[in-house]
């Protein structure tokens, strides 16, 4: 079945889920504010500020023009960063046809809020099906062709599957879920345990204590969805461990590159926007307010904020109460 997708956002995931519309045999449509990616989008089949070096697909229409990206569309796919998304779709939703999907692919908390992106969606389009998008999947990767695997969440089972459906490609498997909490669980936390792991990396503790970092971070996330009625299978599933070990593991993931730059100390200026660094903070909060163990996420949060040093969260870790592994 061929369908019109709109693809909201402009960077490196949003050009390349949008090129993997088109390899699906659908009509892509993606806006952007910024008027020279349009253009060169357009005009020369590439990204240069988020995808340089690699030519686009045929076909792919980009557009500055929110309204018009959006109209008569089957489904949309909304790519803005999570600290944005209520900015953008507060001023997409008067285009948005009632019953057309939106699926989220931003991974993250609202920092003001605490709300989770599907609840911004729901609070500005009551009456539009929210589904949202998560995995392990690199956007250089995924615009190469290379085989990649995602989750699609929503409260609606077959309208889950059917986005699944719509949404694969050659050589982009979609599963479908109707846990929609536990996906946006995974992706919001591992993004800040990604930035745990680039940190240990980035202060030169060794790959022992990288794995520690990744295993015991891990259960937190497990704690934190647990309270919010995630289902466990989620969370060990590709939206949760699956993007967990892609993004602790390279510094090709914007979080790892973070913690990398934050445990050597070096300057976070300039640096790829790392969604994990504004979900921190409120991950937090959210765990003290249900009174979850999360030290990790503590520590991490903290350094972040500048309150501790890399060698004070470590000293802190290693000297917490002893107790079994299960707790």
């Amino acid at each position: 079945m061929s369908a019109k997708i709109a693809i909201l956002g402009g960077g490196a995931w949003g050009t390349a889920l949008a090129v993997t519309m088109i390899r699906a045999g659908h009509a892509a449509r993606l806006w952007a504010r910024d008027a020279e990616t349009v253009a060169a989008i357009n005009e020369r089949r590439e990204n240069p500020r988020y995808l340089p070096g690699v030519m686009l697909d045929e076909g792919l229409v980009a557009s500055t023009d929110l309204g018009a990206t959006l109209r008569g569309v089957d489904a949309i796919l909304s790519v803005i960063p999570t600290q944005a998304t209520r900015e953008v779709l507060s001023e997409a939703a008067p285009g948005i046809a009632p019953g057309v999907p939106l699926v989220l692919a931003a991974k993250g908390i609202e920092r003001a809020t605490g709300s989770l992106v599907s609840e911004i969606a729901t609070d500005l389009l009551p009456v539009s099906p929210i589904a949202a998008l998560s995995g392990p999947s690199f956007a250089t990767d995924v615009v190469r062709g290379l085989p990649t695997a995602v989750t699609i969440a929503c409260e609606d089972e077959d309208q889950a599957f059917a986005l699944a459906e719509l949404f694969s490609a050659p050589a982009f498997r979609c599963y479908s879920t109707a846990d929609l909490v536990g996906v946006e669980i995974g992706g919001a936390l591992k993004n800040v345990l990604a930035i745990a792991a680039g940190a240990v990396s980035g202060a030169g503790l060794g790959a022992s204590a990288q794995a520690a970092t990744i295993t015991r971070g891990f259960v937190e996330l497990r704690r934190i969805g647990a309270a919010f009625g995630a289902r466990p299978e989620t969370l060990m599933g590709l939206s949760g461990l699956g993007d967990l070990l892609l993004t602790c593991g390279s510094a090709q993931s914007r979080n790892f590159a973070y913690g990398m730059a934050l445990g050597a100390g070096k300057p976070r200026e300039g640096l790829a926007l790392a969604e994990g660094a504004a979900t921190a903070g409120i991950a937090l909060e959210i765990a003290r307010t249900r009174g979850i163990d999360a030290p990790i996420i503590e520590a991490t949060a903290e350094l972040i904020d500048g309150h501790i040093t890399m060698q004070d969260a470590a000293a802190g870790l290693l000297a917490r109460p002893l107790k079994s592994e299960a707790e």
